[in-house]
């Protein structure tokens, strides 16, 4: 009996082979043919709008896997929403500027011997801006070869000139205001790329950093137990020695004043030095340090040793500054030696507690490219990454540092050279988190907004409540310029409308690059 008769199974004229290959390219040109999107938009013109915000590539190579998950769920979203009966106008866009474009370029010039610094500004920008070109028509290609709908004729691009002068009339509005300052603070900066960094370009990787435990002489001890001795600070950046003007304790922690009396082979500290440490790590340190043995001549509270006044591990060879024992909150005993080393020009909490707390001044210690400047003695010319084992070397032979290690450790990153980053005491403009209430509108807006899952609002809102002020401003080329003019004298930023106007109508009808050229 044939049995096939009597099964019932749907039937249509679907291949048995989907054929995608061949068939993909059928679709998308039949969706051409009917203009799909317009007739969609025409479908739904009186409906409600639904707007997605797309957060845009860079237009700086070939798509891959992560632009076709990011675009493909976009489009089930718009999808779905236009099938709800909504009218779901998408608009593709590209972000044009900035670091991942430059790079491209760069690395061109690399390969052909040259410099960047020894092109011309104006030819720099042009092969950016042909490179964005370039890149923005690929990828528009591609991504339509992936189904995805939109207004694929017409995107919004970061390059358009009308885009570069909303953006310099923003920054107009925000001076008039007066939330836009320049300011000099410590920011993550990446020695390669010659730029501050945002948080978003930044990775972490594990990182091999020296460590060293210097010593700081007491100078004016706040407490007769401290006279004579030497604080111990640990850090693996010795980098920062030189711009260090301070250190840090915690108020109810125990510090016990050791006099050494035994010494293993091979270890930098003296028999009978006087040293001061958290009571808590003095069994991690002096194991570290090679200190056999040691006897406890005081303990002290951290509020004991507020005040003492100390040298620099290299006093007597250019650095004769005081080194004041400041009260820090997030001291700690979980690792080094419960003080803190304080460099105001080289952490942000470094630069709160010194400069801002207690008005110590802001030293310039590192160029540009990650080199000690040519000021400061001993160190000058030498690499703040490549040249640190040599640099605690240095300070060990004059008596400066007395344990060298080495630790690996998560460790900032920059995103598109992976080269590792350092906060470096900067130039920059600001827009102050505080002025005008942006911080405060921006959680109340939070507040107002649906998300999904719940835990990112938390997330958010936290971020914003503890960010500080947001620099704008990148050591870079291509981009919006800062269109602000300085008094020469005085530095104050001129704060008048008709310039401001000016400059966006310029920008409006040649793009950013007339501040260039003009």
């Amino acid at each position: 009996m044939n049995y096939k008769e009597t099964v019932f199974l749907p039937r249509t004229d679907f291949p048995m082979r989907a054929g995608l290959p061949k068939k993909e390219p059928e679709i998308l040109e039949g969706w051409k043919q009917i203009d799909i999107y317009n007739r969609l938009r025409e479908a739904r013109a009186d409906a409600e709008l639904f707007v997605l915000h797309d957060g845009p590539p860079y237009a700086n190579g070939q798509l891959h896997i992560g632009h076709a998950l990011n675009k493909i769920l976009k489009d089930v979203i718009n999808r779905s929403q236009s099938m709800l009966g909504k009218n779901a106008n998408y608009v593709p866009g590209w972000d044009c500027h900035g670091l991942p474009i430059e790079w491209k370029i760069e690395e061109q010039y690399r390969k052909k011997g040259k410099d960047k610094d020894e092109v011309p500004v104006e030819e720099f920008r042009q092969e950016c801006r042909d490179f964005a070109a370039h890149w923005l028509d690929v990828q528009s290609e591609e991504f339509q070869r992936l189904g995805v709908l939109g207004d694929w004729h017409d995107p919004y691009t970061t390059m358009a000139y009308d885009a570069e002068a909303t953006i310099a009339g923003e920054l107009g509005r925000i001076l008039m205001d007066g939330s836009l300052y320049r300011g000099a603070k410590p920011v993550m900066w990446s020695p390669v790329e010659k730029t501050a960094l945002a948080e978003a370009e930044i990775e972490y990787q594990d990182h091999t950093s020296v460590t060293i435990y210097a010593r700081f002489p007491v100078k004016q001890p706040s407490h007769p137990a401290l006279e004579g001795a030497n604080i111990v600070i640990w850090t693996t950046t010795p980098w920062t020695m030189p711009g260090n003007r301070a250190m840090a304790c915690g108020a109810d922690i125990d510090y016990s004043v050791l006099r050494i009396t035994g010494l293993a082979e091979g270890a930098l500290a003296k028999d009978g030095d006087v040293i001061c440490l958290a009571t808590e790590l003095v069994g991690d340190v002096t194991s570290a340090i090679g200190i056999a043995s040691t006897e406890t001549l005081a303990t002290l509270k951290g509020r004991d040793i507020e005040g003492t006044v100390s040298l620099h591990p290299m006093n007597g060879h250019g650095y004769d500054h005081d080194v004041p024992m400041l009260l820090a909150d997030y001291v700690t005993t979980d690792q080094g030696t419960g003080f803190v080393h304080i460099a105001p020009g080289h952490g942000v909490e470094d630069y709160e507690l010194a400069h801002l707390e207690h008005g110590i001044p802001l030293p310039d210690t590192v160029a540009e490219d990650g080199k000690i400047m040519e000021h400061l003695p001993i160190f000058a010319g030498m690499h703040v990454l490549r040249d640190n084992a040599r640099i605690a070397e240095i300070m060990a032979e004059h008596g400066g540092v007395i344990g060298i290690g080495k630790l690996v450790h998560s460790y900032p990153h920059s995103w598109r050279s992976k080269a590792p980053l350092v906060y470096r005491n900067t130039a920059q403009w600001f827009v102050s988190m505080e002025s005008h209430g942006l911080r405060d509108t921006a959680v109340s807006e939070l507040g107002r907004t649906a998300f999904y899952p719940p835990a990112g609002q938390r997330r958010l809102t936290s971020m914003i409540e503890q960010r500080p002020d947001w620099c704008l401003s990148r050591q870079r080329a291509w981009g919006v310029p800062i269109t602000v003019f300085v008094h020469k004298a005085s530095g104050e930023p001129l704060r008048d409308q008709a310039v401001i106007d000016r400059v966006v109508e310029a920008m409006r009808d040649e793009g950013a690059d007339c501040w260039f050229s003009s």
